[in-house]
């Protein structure tokens, strides 16, 4: 058995049960959008029936598919389609019932990234997290926010856009807390004043919370923020004068590392899905 292989007794969620509430209405008709022909393209490899697209994605059966296409529910790039056997890219907007959808269910991978690997999925960056969940399903899913490559801990993997911008809305995002090691122990002023928050060259810098996490030892220290990045750390502790000898991401809203191993993965369960979507 595969190392990674931490999803047993879990098992992958259902794109169908997870499929925004929006998205189950099938027989209304969509009000005060105008329906557009629209002419098939050439044939290409890369191209798929509409109707194959929207029942990959989980939402319904390509018989259920054709007759929602056949009443407007269904845009690509913007326009409505009602032509049968009408082509798509997998990289078009297609939106059913005004919600985007992708063309394969909905798939959540949580990563306990070790050092080393670059939070990227560009090619030629040498060893990324891309290595380390390549068995974790055949979808499209991309990592959410960056750990630097010396970084560790959690890691989200999705090909959801709902998600996606759920942690990429600044002001809604969902928390991440970090345990950070310094080089020496972080003076309580400066503790207080990262509580506080304040300004570098005229830009507040704000974190959600920050704690010691040892009283014997006041080198560790729990911070939570909401950026997907985790420059920010680096940012603060650099403006105050301390190193940074250690990034562990600890917890993801109510994602922690239990039972994942270093270096190993595993599938969201429904239900950790569906509280991840109520943050």
């Amino acid at each position: 058995m595969s190392k990674n292989q931490h999803s047993k007794g879990k098992g992958k969620t259902s794109g169908r049960g997870n499929a925004n509430s929006k998205t189950n209405s099938f027989t209304k008709n969509a009000p005060g959008k105008k329906k557009a022909k629209a002419t098939n393209k050439p044939s290409n490899s890369d191209e798929i029936r509409l109707n194959k697209y929207i029942a990959n994605s989980g939402i319904c059966s390509r018989r259920e598919a054709d007759e929602n296409i056949a009443i407007g529910l269904v845009t690509v790039n913007g326009k409505v389609i009602v032509e049968m056997g009408y082509k798509v890219k997998r990289t078009d907007d297609v939106r059913f019932d005004g919600q985007r959808i992708a063309p394969e269910p909905p798939v959540y991978v949580l990563l306990n990234k070790p050092k080393g690997f670059a939070t990227t999925t560009a090619e030629g960056k040498g060893r990324t997290v891309m290595d380390l969940v390549a068995n974790a399903t055949n979808a499209n899913i991309k990592p959410i926010g960056r750990l630097g490559r010396n970084s560790l801990g959690l890691l989200l993997f999705t090909n959801d856009d709902t998600i996606v911008q759920k942690f990429t809305n600044s002001k809604n995002g969902v928390a991440r807390l970090f345990q950070v090691e310094l080089d020496k122990n972080l003076k309580f002023e400066d503790l207080k004043k990262i509580q506080s928050g304040f300004k570098i060259e005229g830009k507040l810098v704000a974190v959600e919370e920050v704690s010691y996490i040892q009283n014997e030892s006041k080198n560790l220290v729990g911070i939570k923020i909401k950026n997907t990045g985790n420059t920010i750390l680096r940012t603060i502790f650099d403006h105050l004068n301390y190193d940074i000898v250690k990034i562990d991401c600890v917890a993801i809203g109510h994602l922690t590392k239990k039972d994942i191993p270093r270096g190993h993965w595993k599938h969201l369960t429904e239900q950790e899905v569906n509280t991840l979507k109520m943050l």
